[in-house]
């Protein structure tokens, strides 16, 4: 691995993959990828997403999940599949995986059936509704266990259809046949192919990043969306996983294959004068700013103030992981770092 910056988006890996697949499109790219028998009968154009999360304090810095709901093709929107994707990106394989993902299922359908209580359902209606769950998986390691609950027991054959047992779609980036993740042609096999090679050396990844913007720059303009975030995916990955003398040359790939430069280039800026001024507030106050403007054009004068408020270092990083994925200014917290 390359060595870089000492400055870095900490939660880079699982914080950025959250925020592309709160785009229906990518979490259809996804299914596609891992189970393209079932993404036939879900109708991704009416996705909605919840806002909680439903991971410890103690494990939200390896990992993140995402929970939406997707109706079936031709039904109404009770009739729904939900999918609950965790984002597993540190190293370390975790044989209790099966049983967290379990408790995770559970606590969903726990909400559920608050809400018939609540919402005062009668009983003859009352349905859980089913749950896909995804382990998609970012670390170096091969993931060498199963997911299940006979990984972390010592059960005789003869008790273990006593066992609760539930299938898991598995996405091991590093692990998968790159044909495997852009056989589809969606713009996240692409950009997972990228992924792939974030610690391997300048030569492999140069190709990888090659081969990737070429294809995007050719699809088919009903991605422009889709495309336009894996470009910003890729700079942040080349600042955030790549040596300072490399990221020249990479960033220049990219910008050989697409026509507009303004977005790339200032995402490159904005990015470099945040790692150049990692010991000055005043630097660092600028290239959250500047990283918010260009997400969402405008900053509020308050919001603004808040962030000049602010002196110290390790709150201004969080700040500044917050501007790269958030999809609106109200998940900005300033407040939590001002009142340390």
């Amino acid at each position: 691995m390359p060595e870089t910056q000492d400055t870095q988006i900490e939660h880079f890996p699982d914080r950025s993959l959250r925020r592309l697949l709160q785009d229906s499109e990518y979490v259809r790219g996804l299914v596609r990828i891992i189970a393209p028998d079932i993404e036939a009968f879900l109708d991704f154009s009416r996705i909605t997403y919840q806002k909680r999360s439903f991971i410890s304090k103690a494990l939200q810095e390896r990992e993140s999940d995402v929970l939406l709901s997707v109706p079936f093709q031709d039904a109404t929107d009770t009739e729904a599949l939900l999918i609950y994707i965790l984002i597993e990106h540190q190293s370390t394989v975790d044989k209790t995986m099966g049983f967290r993902l379990l408790s995770y299922m559970v606590q969903i359908w726990e909400l559920q059936r608050r809400e018939w209580e609540t919402e005062k359902i009668p009983e003859n209606e009352r349905r859980l509704q089913p749950i896909l769950p995804i382990l998609f998986y970012t670390g170096d390691r091969p993931w060498s266990v199963p997911v299940s609950l006979t990984a972390i027991m010592d059960v005789p054959e003869v008790l273990e259809r006593f066992v609760p047992s539930f299938d898991t779609l598995f996405l091991g980036v590093k692990e998968t046949e790159a044909e495997a993740l852009t056989q589809s042609g969606h713009p996240l096999g692409w950009l997972l192919r990228v992924l792939q090679k974030e610690h391997s050396d300048e030569t492999e990844i140069s190709e990888a990043l090659a081969d990737a913007v070429s294809h995007l720059a050719s699809i088919d303009e009903d991605f422009a969306p889709q495309v336009a975030e894996a470009l910003r995916y890729f700079v942040q990955l080349i600042f955030h996983r790549r040596s300072l003398e490399e990221r020249d040359a990479l960033v220049d790939i990219i910008r050989q294959h697409i026509q507009d430069h303004k977005e790339l280039e200032a995402m490159a800026q904005t990015t470099a004068e945040f790692l150049r001024e990692q010991g000055k507030a005043e630097g660092k106050q600028d290239a959250v700013l500047k990283l918010l403007q260009l997400q969402f054009q405008h900053v509020p004068e308050v919001l603004s103030r808040e962030i000049r408020n602010i002196q110290n270092l390790t709150h201004l990083d969080t700040l500044l992981e917050q501007a790269m994925t958030a999809q609106s200014l109200e998940e900005i917290d300033t407040q939590s770092a001002l009142e340390n």
